[in-house]
């Protein structure tokens, strides 16, 4: 899943690069030290080859450790894009985008990189079917999505830069 960063872009929000870097510092200075100190306690407590948490907490570290290295390789190979005025009225990385189907059902979406999908907010990556189909289009045009099941039309109602609930 997280290894194979050639079928993604790098294309990331200078938010979304400032979360990966809170999570790192976070896994670094917090996280790790805590499972050390964990796993170094049950180390004390004697025969580790029956030691449950000692065991638990060599796994947690494996797994912290694959998290380090990961975040560190990703950060050094994402792009920030930042907003730029020439963007306006035009959909491009980091819009907000609302757009409406045949059914008059209404979406809001936004588009972002891969390490930034989050679909209760919205967020979809710049990747999939549907924020292809939207770059480089503007209101009032139509978009044809290809899914599995079939051609979805859209119509692009608005398109900004900023989160439609902040204005």
């Amino acid at each position: 899943m997280d290894n194979d960063s050639s079928m993604k872009s790098n294309l990331i929000t200078r938010a979304g690069k400032e979360a990966l870097q809170k999570e790192l510092d976070w896994l670094w200075k917090v996280k790790r030290p805590q499972v050390t100190q964990a796993v170094s306690e049950a180390a004390a407590l004697g025969d580790r080859s029956e030691n449950a948490e000692y065991k638990e907490g060599k796994r947690e570290l494996r797994s912290i450790d694959r998290r380090l290295r990961f975040l560190t390789k990703r950060l050094e190979t994402v792009k920030v894009v930042d907003y730029s005025p020439e963007q306006e009225g035009k959909c491009f990385f980091g819009a907000w985008v609302e757009i409406e189907n045949e059914d008059g059902d209404v979406l809001q979406c936004r588009i972002v990189g891969s390490d930034e999908i989050d679909v209760s907010k919205g967020h979809i990556t710049i990747d999939s079917p549907m924020a292809k189909a939207l770059i480089g289009r503007q209101v009032d045009d139509e978009v044809v999505v290809k899914t599995p099941g079939g051609d979805k039309v859209w119509i692009i109602l608005n398109i900004q830069y900023q989160a439609f609930d902040q204005g």
